[in-house]
């Protein structure tokens, strides 16, 4: 599936769960992205197709008649769209609070937003209380790497890239084309894992070596993943030594960094407002990953490199 088309069946079902009333087709078109660029029978039978799509996952788009309007409108009831409460036993939350870390600020956010200020400007008034739009839909991978975005839709759509890469020995750039198996995180960075046709054998690619644009360099549904791989093996080294563990210093204010304070082997109060935490680390980046996290509530003391790691990392922020 496109991006487009992915990103106006979600504007779509944003549409018709923020409504209060039904809406007509003609007043979907005007306020979905998606639909307001196309002629009328284009618009007909996308927004059919787009509805029997949205049902065949079972979401349950529901067909009323407004009294307020000739034509039938179309809205999802929160109640048959929502699933039921889900009670989690102390693991298993703590998998999906591990899993929930990985993603930071929404990719889906901008569009979500986008179609309500749309919806609104469009005269339609929306229910944002129920807490769907301000919280499940603000979830974006943590990761700055402008090549993530294409990577991933590549995998999602098994689908052959080429892009520019800057090799560890020096400053040349090759370009390389690869068939993608996934997109992977080890110690802080991120990996697009696959077969290299260049070199005919399987490859990691650092992200951040990624010195251009990504591009296809095929057709969707032509990548076939071979049995038995295992990705976050690939991004691994055969003579890598464990690294040693060390002991951080890390200030945090009173009542803040839960997760933090979690993990430490010792908690101290330090100066008035502060407490002082003894947090293990092996990798001063992946540290720095999670620590700036916590902005201005979390200040690394030592080790020096561990300090410099995410002094670079809100530096690379704001700029």
């Amino acid at each position: 599936m496109s991006r487009r088309k992915t990103e106006r069946l979600l504007n779509l079902v944003i549409c018709l769960l923020a409504t209060r009333r039904p809406l007509s087709a003609e007043h979907i078109r005007q306020a979905v992205p998606g639909y307001d660029s196309a002629n009328d029978e284009a618009f007909q039978r996308m927004f059919e197709r787009d509805k029997n799509e949205l049902r065949e996952i079972g979401i349950p788009i529901e067909v009323q008649k407004d009294p307020w309007e000739d034509d039938p409108g179309y809205r999802i009831v929160r109640q048959a769209y929502e699933l039921p409460e889900i009670t989690l036993e102390a693991d298993e939350a703590a998998v999906v609070g591990l899993a929930a870390r990985v993603w930071q600020r929404a990719s889906l956010a901008e569009a979500a937003s986008g179609a309500l200020l749309k919806l609104r400007a469009g005269g339609v008034e929306t229910d944002e209380t129920g807490g769907m739009l301000g919280g499940a839909l603000e979830l974006r991978v943590d990761t700055q790497d402008p090549a993530f975005p294409a990577l991933w839709e590549a995998v999602r759509d098994r689908r052959p890239v080429r892009f520019p890469y800057r090799v560890a020995a020096g400053e040349s750039v090759l370009t390389r084309t690869v068939e993608p198996w996934g997109v992977v995180s080890r110690r802080g960075r991120w990996y697009v894992v696959g077969h290299d046709r260049d070199r005919d054998a399987p490859r990691a690619f650092r992200l951040s070596r990624i010195s251009g644009p990504v591009t296809p360099a095929g057709r969707p549904g032509t990548v076939v993943v071979p049995e038995g791989v295992n990705v976050k093996e690939m991004v691994g080294y055969p003579d890598e030594r464990p690294l040693n563990k060390r002991a951080a210093v890390i200030r945090v204010r009173e009542g803040t960094c839960q997760g933090l304070r979690q993990v430490a082997k010792a908690v101290r109060p330090a100066d008035e407002g502060w407490d002082e935490l003894e947090v293990d680390f092996t990798d001063p980046e992946r540290l720095a990953g999670w620590v700036a996290g916590f902005a201005a509530d979390a200040l690394v003391v030592g080790p020096p490199d561990a300090r410099d790691a995410v002094i670079s990392r809100l530096k690379g922020a704001l700029a």
